[in-house]
């Protein structure tokens, strides 16, 4: 899960809380939509599917599991059952994020010496906790909530980012680990305000370089980490097998390039949603809407997940791109956020 919702969804309507302009779409009318995977879309799809709630989706599941046999059917159940809406106005942004591939040690040593935490007890759901600064400061040490020791402070910062990660310990064993958790306050984008402190322009700023600068200035560097107030405790997931992505804020794994981030106060989890993303890699691609984050806010925001390790990471720190999404809504539901007359 991208750092930001709560933990345990158990049960979601595909419904949008809040009011945003809408435009409704023919499937005609999305660029690359005849030349997409739809299977692919749709066994992602069927990963969150049962988690929907509602008297209509127990029938739409029911054909969504059947409708995979190939292509061309998985094709006709979307447009079928629903509809292209797009709700707000664009031009998005687009962002990517992946699961890191870190090195790290039960036990602190001069190598490992960089914490990251289990949720204090104390914290309840909602409370605004202490701050970043805060904890870097090592109030939390010696309590036993130590999950994992880390190399690089820069690295656990981009972890909490992401909010999911592999943790490579010495006996070669793999750490699996998840949200678990938040410290209450806003999230606040050091790009941004790298930006506009006159580090780096818009053009020059990715993840990489954001990771490059803060190790090149010492104290300013680690300032600069605690501009953004936000800590995300972490928990370890036993229960994932190595070939499943990271678990979303669904409650089940997320696929690579076919799970998004998306804002769910105007994009419905568990929805189809159909991707236009331009800049250097443009993707035309039926996505499903399985994630949150504390960035992601707004009806034309989405952050695309690019997969686990390093590559996907290289790829996913260079995105920063317009273009538009596109909901697919049921048919029903598509009709009822129109306008009315």
């Amino acid at each position: 899960m991208r750092a930001a919702a709560a933990l345990g969804v158990l049960a979601l309507a595909m419904t949008v809380a809040s009011p945003a302009p809408a435009q409704m779409l023919d499937f005609a009318e999305l660029a690359g939509w005849e030349h997409d995977d739809h299977r692919a879309a749709l066994n992602s799809f069927l990963e969150t599917c049962d988690k929907l709630t509602g008297p209509d989706w127990r029938p739409i599941c029911a054909f969504a599991a059947d409708a995979g046999a190939s292509d061309a059917s998985a094709k006709a159940f979307f447009e079928l059952f629903f509809k292209p809406v797009a709700i707000g106005d664009p031009p998005a942004l687009f962002t990517g994020y992946y699961e890191p591939e870190l090195n790290g040690s039960l036990t602190r040593s001069p190598r490992f010496a960089h914490p990251i935490y289990r949720r204090p007890p104390e914290l309840q759901d909602g409370q605004v906790y202490l701050d970043r600064a805060t904890i870097e400061s090592g109030v939390l040490w010696g309590r036993g909530l130590e999950l994992v020791w880390l190399e690089d402070p820069v690295e656990v910062y981009f972890l909490h980012i992401q909010g999911s990660g592999r943790i490579r310990l010495p006996d070669g064993q793999v750490m699996r680990v998840g949200y678990g958790g938040r410290n209450g306050h806003a999230y606040r984008s050091i790009g941004q305000e790298m930006i506009r402190r006159g580090t780096h322009t818009a053009d020059e700023l990715s993840a990489q370089r954001i990771r490059e600068w803060v190790r090149a200035n010492g104290r300013a560097g680690s300032a600069m980490l605690n501009y953004n107030p936000s800590y995300i405790f972490f928990r370890k997931l036993d229960d994932l097998p190595p070939e499943k992505g990271p678990i979303g804020a669904m409650g089940r794994s997320i696929t690579p390039l076919r799970s998004v981030a998306i804002d769910p106060d105007y994009t419905p989890l568990g929805a189809p949603v159909w991707i236009e993303k331009d800049g250097v890699d443009p993707i035309r691609s039926l996505m499903v809407a399985q994630d949150t984050g504390g960035a992601i806010k707004g009806p034309q925001r989405v952050d695309v997940f690019y997969g686990t390790g390093d590559a996907a990471g290289d790829a996913a720190g260079q995105v920063r791109d317009g273009g538009r999404l596109v909901v697919l809504l049921l048919i029903d539901r598509a009709y009822a956020m129109l306008p009315e007359g």
